[in-house]
């Protein structure tokens, strides 16, 4: 496949379209004012998008690799897949939540890649020298760019992701075997502008500041910040052609047990802000020691200090153990591990 951001190729013309993006909060925000969409897909090498992006007025500034993208709209890719962690006790399951690509570009076909060990409000930090080696990219202006003289289209992008760059450490990786589910979000960051002496700029508020950008998104956060990778899409990998099969979606258990853990991380997080630390209690959270999980019964722990818990779940016909813990890490291990 050509990575030129021609959408047009007819592996991409089969491929379905992900629904209109909408604004990060959801159902608080109106819909967006300008369609955005996507499409995924896969072979044996790489992770394939394609976006459209609808826009009057195309613009862009940033020209520099590894520049901060969001300045300018953009368009953006997260992704929580699998990681290299080697212990043969714990299985850590893909989109744990911790160790995520981000990727963003402009309509100038501007990057900026980066890494993140686990999300900012876990105290995560940027890796921003971590490349994707092997990355592909294209744009496709549909009008101009940089004119205000004219009226445009939008504009379409096509990037291609080498699986062998979505891991860090070993570098060790492995290609989605058919029903393998990954964690997947898009955004695209908007700026309402003015033409000022020919020129695109930024509105600004009362005191000068630009205002604030939109954030338009596949998977709404709730919140406007994209570090939730526990509230992106699931993105589903099948070995059928393109076009050629509608394949359904498999709803794993191990997802709802991961939903449970995660609303025990959120009322821990509630109730620290209240309280001196975590508590020890699930009734304190609102839950009890069985839960009915996935149409079957479960078992839940929870284990806290002041400054750190680990709550488990295990259903209570299989040994194996779900945990979360106050950085939002989520594992597997087995009861019977020697």
């Amino acid at each position: 496949m050509v990575i030129d951001g021609d959408i047009n190729d007819e592996d991409w013309l089969k491929a379905e379209w992900t629904d209109e993006f909408r604004d990060i909060e959801g159902s608080l925000k109106p819909d967006p004012y300008l369609p955005t969409r996507a499409k995924m897909l896969w072979d044996d090498e790489y992770f394939y998008f394609a976006a459209e992006l609808k826009d009057p007025h195309v613009w862009a500034t940033l020209v520099n690799h590894d520049e901060v993208i969001f300045i300018d709209n953009d368009f953006e890719i997260f992704i929580d897949a699998h990681n290299d962690r080697n212990r043969s006790d714990i299985k850590y399951p893909d989109h744990d939540s911790h160790k995520y690509y981000e990727f963003e570009m402009n309509a100038f076909n501007t990057t900026w890649d980066l890494f993140l060990d686990k999300p900012y409000r876990n105290g995560g930090m940027p890796l921003t020298n971590w490349e994707i080696k092997g990355l592909k990219t294209g744009v496709k202006v549909l009008g101009t760019i940089n004119n205000p003289n004219d009226t445009d289209t939008g504009w379409t992008v096509e990037v291609a992701i080498p699986f062998s760059s979505i891991t860090y450490g070993s570098g060790k990786y492995s290609i989605p075997a058919d029903g393998t589910q990954y964690r997947v979000n898009f955004s695209r960051v908007q700026y309402d502008t003015d033409i000022i002496d020919g020129k695109y700029v930024k509105q600004k508020d009362a005191n000068g500041k630009d205002l604030p950008c939109y954030n338009w998104v596949w998977s709404p956060q709730g919140v406007i910040n994209m570090h939730y990778p526990e509230r992106w899409g699931l993105a589903q990998f099948s070995d059928e052609l393109v076009g050629t099969k509608k394949v359904p979606f498999i709803d794993y258990y191990s997802e709802e047990v991961k939903k449970y853990l995660w609303l025990i991380y959120y009322r821990q997080k509630e109730w620290v802000r209240e309280n001196s630390g975590y508590t020890s209690s699930l009734r304190d959270l609102g839950l009890s020691e069985k839960e009915i999980i996935g149409n079957k019964q479960n078992f839940l722990t929870l284990e806290s200090f002041k400054n750190y818990f680990i709550a488990t779940i295990q259903p209570e016909d299989d040994q194996t153990i779900w945990s979360i813990n106050q950085e939002g890490l989520v594992w597997q291990s087995r009861s019977d591990a020697k």
